[in-house]
């Protein structure tokens, strides 16, 4: 079946490309016919044109049937995708490293959360002549760039990621992540060009962006909450960090509902909370959840915007057949 329908696909390719050569567009030249277009001065003879036909057909059903190898391949990769949300930020990677090392160069994705980053790094590990390099700015960075193309093209370290201080007087006012992440986002950058936010205490915090919204940023953030700030570029080697401080506890539940751990989590009402998931201010590994009934697991990252975030440790049932979760809180 497979082989009759391609050669049918073949046979009507053939009759449409030889319409075009020797039909309308084929014009008389000192009693002579001679394609017009692309294919003019060239007369038409029976051989010739059976030629010319048996070329184009034979060109554009290779560049088609590389065009679906090359789709093919796509699609196994991201069957082997575990978070289905990340599919399509996947999809983009493989397809912009594919591009880069096609033309043996290199190319740079936007900051990318660490479920999308885990899901490529492991994609792009089944293709061949493909390299593929995450930056953060600093060791325990979560989010990250990831450089991919040939891996004769890639130069010894790629800058694609700037620091920023954003100093101020915090003492009186202390800003949270989510107050710095709100008034950088206000000078119309968007989330993906920004990676980690890191608090500096009273000081302030140090940012990890896009090197050519530096300046950008430089001259439009001059305020975060009621604290006036200056912001200065700095070099990577001179970012301040330390493992974030985290406060663990145990709460037993009747399910591992979303609603009903994160309300725990965050010492919140499960009706508040369901508000929250309502107006897209919950997400689980950085993706949105709309359903109050998504079930959690051990490792799931779950946040709520102006609440911080929380990590699910360990999960045992109880004799009662209730659920033992413990929460692991960032301060």
């Amino acid at each position: 079946m497979a082989a009759s329908s391609g050669l049918a696909s073949q046979q009507f390719l053939k009759t449409v490309v030889r319409t075009f050569v020797a039909g309308p567009r084929a014009v008389n030249i000192n009693g002579k016919p001679y394609y017009s277009g692309a294919l003019r001065r060239f007369p038409v003879t029976t051989s010739r044109t059976s030629s010319v036909v048996d070329t184009l057909c034979n060109t554009a059903l290779g560049i088609c049937q590389l065009a679906q190898a090359v789709k093919g391949d796509t699609v196994a990769l991201l069957k082997g995708v575990a978070d289905k949300g990340a599919i399509e930020d996947v999809k983009h990677v493989v397809e912009m490293a594919r591009r880069a090392s096609s033309r043996r160069g290199v190319l740079h994705t936007d900051f990318l959360t660490p479920p999308v980053l885990k899901e490529s790094v492991l994609a792009l590990e089944n293709l061949a002549d493909v390299k593929a390099v995450a930056q953060g700015g600093y060791p325990q960075a979560e989010r990250c760039r990831l450089s991919v193309g040939h891996p004769d093209a890639f130069p010894a370290d790629p800058d694609v990621v700037a620091a920023m201080s954003i100093s101020g007087n915090f003492g009186f006012q202390p800003c949270s992540h989510g107050d710095f992440l709100g008034s950088i986002l206000g000078t119309g950058i968007t989330r993906d060009k920004l990676g980690d936010i890191i608090l500096q205490g009273e000081k302030g915090a140090h940012i990890l962006l896009v090197p050519e919204l530096v300046d950008f940023l430089t001259s439009s953030l001059d305020k975060v909450g009621n604290v006036s700030v200056t912001c200065k570029r700095m070099p990577l080697i001179a970012l301040e960090y330390e493992p974030p401080r985290t406060m663990s506890f145990k709460t037993v539940e009747a399910s591992l509902r979303i609603d009903a751990i994160a309300s725990a989590g965050f010492k919140i009402s499960r009706s508040k909370l369901v508000d929250l998931i309502s107006s897209g201010d919950v997400r689980v590994n950085w993706t949105n959840v709309m359903k109050n009934n998504t079930t959690i697991k051990t490792g799931d990252i779950i946040s709520v915007s102006g609440k911080g975030r929380l990590k699910i440790g360990e999960i045992n049932s109880t004799k009662k057949g209730k659920f033992a979760v413990e929460l692991i809180r960032y301060l």
